[in-house]
């Protein structure tokens, strides 16, 4: 990287620092799931003896602590306690369930990682929609003629800092849930740490790129208002589509192969693969199942062709129309 480069990469950075729709909204992807965290701590606090007592008095509740004594398998995580049934009947009947890792890796990691996300992608148009809206956008190009690279450096600097803050806040959001569980003495399932993990660094690279994908459509429509009604249409009309033309089409809504990326893999029921004699009664077997499924590599590949196709015409269209 030249000196020039790396100097207008740097000054990019600050104006993104400055930025201060772009600051809050990068704020709040730390403090919405340092919350979101806390929550999950608060909601599944142990209970003490005396609730767990209180609501286990009722006949109904000391019922399901005896079956779960006799079959702990269908009612407990793997390599918990036996005598950990009082508390889960009482987490059912009091409304505090025990703090479980393997299902808040798949709903409350889940959660912050929707939530950097959209904050990331709407960062990504903020961004870059100031400089239209305020004209700002002609003058950076006295300073710097080449566009291709005014485009490329802007994307960098935002890039950078997205994937970096994502990937920070959901290493720090899953650490915490860990350290939790640890301070609590609850089983973690083997390889749920590390599937953690990978789903962080999985969605850290997500969010860059749907940061980008908001920069890049930004610099094409040269509006942050026509940018979040196209990604709103994207995200809202996908269901809209499905119920006209069929659950088939799920394979190819952009919200599905997002959640493929993010939990590596993700599963949809497609009724065209399933032969007309199972809805008759007359069929059974395997053909009979419609559930698919798309991978992280397709989804990524769903995905990176998208966008792809959305840097290709913003650069162009960058280059080649008159900047006001």
């Amino acid at each position: 990287m030249s000196a020039s480069t790396s100097g207008q990469l740097r000054v990019e950075v600050t104006r993104l620092r400055w930025r201060r729709a772009v600051l809050l909204l990068l704020v709040a992807a730390v403090v919405l799931p340092a919350l979101l965290l806390a929550g999950t701590a608060w909601g599944s606090r142990p209970m003490t003896e005396a609730e767990v007592d209180a609501l286990l008095a009722d006949r109904y509740a000391q019922r399901e602590v005896t079956r779960c004594e006799r079959r702990p398998e269908a009612y407990l995580e793997a390599g918990a306690e036996p005598g950990a049934c009082r508390d889960v009947v009482a987490g059912w009947y009091g409304g505090r369930q025990p703090l479980s890792v393997q299902g808040e890796l798949d709903d409350g990691l889940l959660a912050a990682s929707t939530l950097v996300l959209l904050l990331l992608v709407l960062a990504g148009t903020t961004f870059v929609g100031h400089d239209w809206n305020t004209g700002s956008m002609s003058n950076q190009l006295l300073f710097e003629p080449r566009r291709g690279r005014v485009w490329a450096t802007k994307a960098a600097a935002l890039v950078l800092v997205a994937g970096l803050l994502g990937t920070a806040v959901l290493a720090a959001y899953w650490s915490g849930l860990l350290g939790l569980a640890a301070s609590r003495d609850l089983p973690v399932p083997d390889g749920v740490v590390r599937d953690g993990f990978e789903q962080v660094l999985r969605t850290g690279a997500l969010g860059a790129a749907a940061a980008l994908a908001g920069y890049a459509l930004t610099m094409l429509f040269r509006s942050t208002v026509a940018t979040v009604g196209v990604l709103f249409a994207l995200a809202v009309a996908s269901g809209a589509v499905l119920g006209i033309v069929g659950q088939s089409s799920a394979r190819w809504t952009p919200p599905l192969n997002v959640l493929a990326v993010v939990q590596d893999g993700a599963s949809y029921y497609d009724e065209s693969s399933v032969p007309p004699e199972c809805f008759t009664g007359r069929g059974g077997g395997p053909e009979c199942d419609g559930e698919r499924t798309i991978s992280a590599a397709d989804g990524g590949l769903y995905l990176g062709t998208g966008l792809l196709v959305v840097v290709a015409a913003s650069v162009v269209s960058f280059r080649r129309r008159d900047v006001p």
